[in-house]
């Protein structure tokens, strides 16, 4: 028998600036830092340009509203499947 692990987590990312939803996958071993900077050129691009922040961007959870730490990776900041995210 064969164990799976799952190295992503599929959240939902939502974008005040442009009020748009997104279901995401995010990478569990990725600092924090990393995945803000791959959703925000994701984002970037699905929104053609109009998302286009002046400086980095900070993640919140959308339920805490508490910012993540850019420094800790995805699974030590706890975001699991289904987690909602805010990208402000």
């Amino acid at each position: 028998m064969k164990v799976m692990i799952l190295n992503k987590v599929l959240v939902t990312l939502y974008v005040p600036k442009i009020e748009q939803n997104y279901e995401i996958w995010i990478p569990l071993n990725k600092s924090i830092y990393n995945i803000i900077i791959q959703i925000s050129k994701a984002v970037y691009e699905l929104s053609g340009g109009y998302f286009n922040p002046s400086k980095m961007p900070i993640l919140y959870n959308k339920e805490t509203a508490i910012p993540y730490d850019i420094n800790m990776s995805a699974k030590k900041a706890n975001i699991k499947n289904g987690t909602e995210l805010i990208l402000l």
